[in-house]
């Protein structure tokens, strides 16, 4: 899928922020979901821009891979962000695309989960522990026979 250039909105510092962001714009749009994710991730972590790329690939005509990765990234926006990125996930409940509205109500569960921390596993009754009591002391070696006949 070839992807036009996106215009730069004016916030990008140089050259290299610009050709980071269109690189990963292109990974968000690769066929592989864990390259998609990752990228998606990555963009999370970039305030405006990554917004703007990630509300581009989720409302945008592209495959599921990409709708599902861009909703996992605005799921993972982070600072002031974060509440512009779940009004977007609102607004794809009624989106047109089924495969949109399918994303962002995965996205929207996920958000509503508590996450909990793995509690330490507990000990329950008595543990049995084996002692060895009927181990001879010295050497374990067999003795040798010598033969007395020369």
């Amino acid at each position: 899928m070839d992807l036009e250039r996106r215009p730069l909105s004016g916030r990008e510092k140089d050259a290299e922020a610009a050709e980071l962001l269109e690189k990963l714009r292109v990974r968000l749009h690769h066929e592989n979901v864990s390259v998609a994710r990752r990228a998606a991730y990555n963009l999370s972590w970039l305030q405006e821009d990554g917004l703007e790329i990630l509300k581009e690939a989720l409302y945008s005509n592209t495959g599921r891979v990409t709708k599902t990765a861009a909703s996992y990234g605005l799921r993972n926006m982070r600072g002031r962000m974060k509440k512009l990125a779940r009004e977007c996930l609102q607004q794809g409940l009624e989106h047109q695309s089924r495969n949109v509205r399918d994303a962002c109500e995965r996205a929207i569960g996920l958000l509503g989960r508590k996450k909990h921390k793995p509690s330490a596993p507990r000990r329950t009754g008595k543990r049995h522990r084996f002692r060895i009591q009927d181990v001879p002391a010295g050497n374990f070696r067999k003795p040798r026979v010598r033969n007395n006949y020369r």
